[in-house]
């Protein structure tokens, strides 16, 4: 039985397509739908920029709670844009219980997820926004159908259908 179900996103230009297939199966199974965003980590050299331009003390406030706070407002207007998107087809926006934005590896992040959420069902989309037509699987997706220990409801893009024919 399917009660609860992870949407993993990545916020790229398939986001409503991929929404669309998670808010299905959450009416249809009457199940929970929770959203999880992760954030790459910054880079070493990104780290190192802001290190020429700001003292320690800055960094570490930065570090401690600047993060936490852009985190929390990402997650605050991908719930009301989504939201708003649900409002404006008419379907019930009150279907997402809650957005998670978290930073770390992808794969990692969304396992640790469908860990902590209890999900019965992970749903993501087989590419990111940047993905080759020729790749069959974008890294995450292939990561995640590996190691997942639930069900994964494989999206595929529409660029995928249109460029194969089909």
């Amino acid at each position: 039985m399917i009660r609860s179900i992870l949407y993993a996103t990545d916020l790229g230009l398939y986001t409503s397509y991929v929404l669309q297939h998670a808010l299905t199966l959450s009416r249809s199974f009457k199940a929970d739908l929770y959203v999880v965003h992760a954030v790459e980590p910054m880079g070493l050299f990104a780290d190192s920029v802001l290190q020429t331009y700001l003292d320690e003390g800055t960094m570490n406030d930065l570090r401690r709670g600047g993060l936490d706070t852009v985190m929390a407002s990402i997650e605050q207007r991908v719930l009301e844009g989504f939201q708003d998107e649900l409002s404006e087809v008419q379907q019930d926006p009150w279907l997402i219980r809650a957005v998670h934005v978290l930073q770390g590896d992808p794969p990692v992040v969304i396992l640790e997820q469908v860990q902590k959420l209890g999900v019965d069902l992970l749903v993501i989309g087989s590419h990111s926004h940047g993905a080759e037509l020729v790749v069959p699987l974008g890294r995450t997706a292939a990561r995640l159908i590996q190691l997942c220990e639930v069900p994964v409801y494989l999206v595929p893009m529409p660029q995928h259908r249109i460029h194969n024919g089909v």
